[in-house]
């Protein structure tokens, strides 16, 4: 019983810190690409030397995250909606597309106004 009470605080804790770093990466990148850096919702268009190795990273993590939260039904508290949303974003492609900066600016601005 006592080992089952420590591998889900270890576990818990693993989530907390895998939170804290997609919070954390996702604040900056969107930072980034509202001052104008490209490739944060999708690297298909800036592949080559302008490709974004952050951005990249902050892709997977957010479909790890959101297969984690509805595999285990982990409580996400903000960052699922925020996972889910940045993952939305990444979506959106074609003539209704507002620009990367654009977006990330507005998504800033959303997530500020809840802090």
């Amino acid at each position: 019983m006592e080992e089952e009470i420590e591998s889900g605080q270890a576990q818990s804790h693993e989530m907390e810190t895998l939170i804290h770093a997609f919070r954390e990466q996702l604040l900056a990148c969107l930072e980034e690409c509202a001052a104008g850096r490209r490739g944060l919702f999708s690297d298909h268009e800036h592949l080559g030397q302008n490709a974004w190795p952050e951005a990249a990273r902050l892709r997977e993590l957010a479909f790890a995250l959101q297969s984690i939260f509805a595999q285990s039904g982990v409580q996400s508290g903000e960052t699922g909606p925020l996972c889910d949303q940045f993952l939305d974003l990444c979506s959106i492609h074609g003539e209704n597309d507002p620009g990367e900066p654009r977006l990330a600016r507005a998504f800033l601005n959303e997530i500020e106004g809840k802090l």
